[in-house]
């Protein structure tokens, strides 16, 4: 597992960052050793990529239909309901998005609809820190309105491996959802002689990964939904509207120092891969911390904010229309994130707008503040 100095992640729900005696003992280490960064950098290049698969970052999902069998909860495409509308703002400070689902057919719909949240621990890597307890999502604070009115969400845990559901195995053998010790790992399966590993390897329940050291650790992960019912009167449209404090993830420092760019472009390629930072970003970046003010060392933070736009392709066909909006925050960040035809509406604000709009990937929000603290 990749801890490397000054890149840590620290997931917030507002801000990134640490105290300023934090930082300033991070510069004086930077002013002491001139490498450090480039070496740190390469020690998170792992976490810049692992990233882009979806595991460093925390994200929020976008609506999804569902099934709830014996197997437990099934993501599934629609077969009848339409996204006619997705309008969706996103900054820092709150995510609020509406829809209107149309249900173009002569009869009721009711169906279980389910917003899934990170999974444990994988999707929570960057609580590194932090892994030895599940997150708690109870208190997560969902507004969730159908048609003006407020609605609750239940929330339902399970132990998934990708798509397949061990919950009931799990349950049989006795062993926890969530298997994360205090030492960052489980010593589930290291307690066992070979022969046990190999028969629950063969189950596909044991696996060795890089993230946790190539250690045998369970394959599973603790995947929590909040679903509910939701009914689709016959030839009609239904508004539902959710509001939250997104949950992100963020960066003492960063990768994108001119020198680090230039030593490991690798790492460039990464950014530009996950967020399609392009050269006018660069140069903003290295225009701002290029600053110069007598006593204090600039620096910068990276706040990322994920939103998983794929399942709006679960409804039937394309969404019809839609809106982002990505706030950026501060005049003087810098934002970036992979959508064509972003058009700025404000100072902060930025605007994409689409019709037919079926998403192939899911969105990754890269903000960039630049901050200064005394020598």
């Amino acid at each position: 597992m990749t801890r490397a100095f000054a890149f840590a992640c620290f997931p917030v729900r507002r801000q990134t960052g640490c105290a300023p005696h934090c930082l300033s003992r991070i510069f004086a280490r930077f002013r002491a050793d001139g490498q450090v960064l480039r070496r740190a950098a390469r020690a998170a290049l792992l976490m810049a990529i692992t990233a882009g698969s979806g595991l460093i970052g925390v994200a929020q999902a976008n609506d999804a239909e569902a099934g709830i069998g014996v197997g437990g909860i099934v993501l599934k495409p629609s077969a009848a309901i339409v996204m006619e509308a997705e309008d969706l703002y996103i900054s820092e400070e709150i995510v609020r998005v509406t829809y209107r689902f149309r249900n173009p057919t002569d009869r009721a719909i009711t169906t279980t609809v389910a917003f899934p949240m990170p999974r444990q621990p994988r999707g929570m890597a960057d609580h590194w820190y932090d892994m030895d307890r599940p997150h708690d999502f109870s208190g997560f604070g969902f507004n969730t309105k159908v048609d003006g009115k407020p609605v609750r969400l239940k929330q339902i845990d399970r132990a998934m491996i990708g798509d397949r559901d061990v919950t009931q195995r799990i349950a049989e053998l006795g062993w926890p959802l969530y298997w994360v010790n205090a030492s960052g790992y489980s010593d589930l399966f290291e307690k066992m002689d070979a022969a046990q590993r190999k028969a629950f390897a063969a189950e596909g329940l044991v696996i060795e990964e890089e993230m946790f050291d190539f250690r045998p650790v369970p394959a599973w992960d603790l995947a929590t939904f909040f679903v509910r019912e939701q009914r689709f009167p016959a030839s009609s449209t239904v508004t539902v509207e959710h509001e939250y404090v997104p949950m992100t993830g963020g960066s003492v420092g960063g990768a994108l120092h001119k020198s680090v760019r230039e030593d490991s472009p690798e790492i460039r390629e990464a950014y530009r891969a996950d967020y399609c930072v392009d050269d006018h970003f660069l140069r903003g970046v290295d225009r701002r911390l290029a600053r110069r003010k007598p006593g204090y060392v600039h620096y910068y933070s990276e706040t990322w904010i994920g939103y998983v736009l794929s399942s709006g392709a679960n409804w039937k066909g394309p969404i019809g229309d839609f809106r982002l909006v990505v706030d950026k925050g501060s005049t003087d960040n810098l934002v970036s994130f992979c959508m064509d035809g972003v058009k700025k509406i404000s100072p902060t604000r930025f605007e994409v707008r689409k019709t037919g709009f079926n998403p192939k990937r899911d969105l990754k929000i890269l903000i960039a503040k630049f901050h200064e603290v005394e020598e």
